[in-house]
């Protein structure tokens, strides 16, 4: 199950990249963009992008909030500090010289 929603996640990253890069430049910045021959100049498509681009925002959230609670389960509340200390107890001691 988590697999097919990884990768589901996946294709939806490449499809939002996608159609974020096949908009319309609205503004200037930097003073670059938004020429006047552009390869979609015509505001249907630009309507159609803008929602095709919303959509599969929306389902790229709800991909990552599902992964998300999936893997919930698998985390375990130990902390990191326990860890170190798990492997300081199973070193040897070193015996101290007496001077």
């Amino acid at each position: 199950m988590e697999n097919l929603i990884l990768t589901i996640h996946v294709i939806l990253a490449i499809l939002l990249i996608g159609s974020v890069l096949l908009q319309k430049s609205e503004g200037g910045a930097l003073g670059i963009g938004s020429g006047s021959d552009s390869l979609m100049s015509s505001r249907g498509a630009g309507s159609f992008l803008t929602k095709f681009t919303s959509i599969i925002a929306f389902l790229f959230i709800v991909t990552s909030i599902t992964l998300t609670a999936l893997h919930r389960d698998n985390i375990k509340s130990n902390s990191v500090l326990d860890k170190i200390e798990k492997k300081e107890d199973n070193l040897p001691k070193i015996p101290e010289s007496k001077q």
